[in-house]
């Protein structure tokens, strides 16, 4: 059973949602299953740290992920038109995996969530790329045969899902972004199941 990380960041739960939607497209295709993993939020003072376990929901990130896995599916929320510092913090770590090649030839795709819909999502998603890039991964994202692409009124784009939230519905995925969001998951996830069948 071939495993597609699906790695995010999140403080609200919105691209928590839509990682989880992205599980849902992995898990659709035979032989291949979703691993969903976040990283612990990052303190202004030094000195606080996380506990080891988070209190609820996925466990955090480990480095033998990058290596178990057959693809990575990374989200964040847009800071500025730019991935959170927690997750960006973890990649920054990640020197020994790309000195290894540990990510190299593995499908990959980027997914995030904004406040408001003109909230940086694009440059979000493209800045995101370009760590997994450096890593040798194969970049895909959201090709328009998703018609959801063209009617959506809300997030999604074809560099990756997105999910547009307001200070009333922030967990709120709408029926356009959880299609482009699942359509990515599957895609991942065939992706995969062609460059590395099971049987080889």
């Amino acid at each position: 059973m071939k495993e597609i990380l699906v790695l995010y960041y999140s403080k609200n739960g919105s691209t928590e949602a839509l990682a989880r939607e992205i599980c849902h497209g992995v898990d659709s295709v035979n032989n291949i299953k979703s691993k969903l993993r976040t990283v612990p939020s990052i303190s202004t003072v030094c000195e606080s740290t996380e506990e080891d376990i988070p209190h609820n929901g996925p466990a955090y990130v480990e480095k033998k992920d990058l290596q178990e896995c057959s693809g990575l599916i990374l989200g964040s929320p847009t800071r500025f038109g730019n991935m959170a510092a927690e997750l960006k913090y973890f990649l920054d770590s990640t020197t020994n995996e790309w000195l290894n090649n540990t990510l190299e030839g593995k499908p990959a795709g980027v997914f995030t969530s904004s406040q408001s819909m003109h909230g940086g999502q694009e440059t979000t998603l493209l800045t995101m790329a370009i760590p997994l890039i450096h890593h040798g991964m194969l970049f895909t994202g959201v090709p328009y045969s998703t018609k959801e692409l063209s009617n959506t009124t809300s997030g999604g784009t074809p560099y990756g899902p997105s999910h547009v939230a307001s200070a009333t519905s922030i967990n709120e995925i709408t029926s356009e972004e959880k299609v482009i969001a699942q359509s990515l998951g599957k895609r991942i996830a065939l992706i995969t199941s062609q460059i590395n069948p099971i049987d080889s």
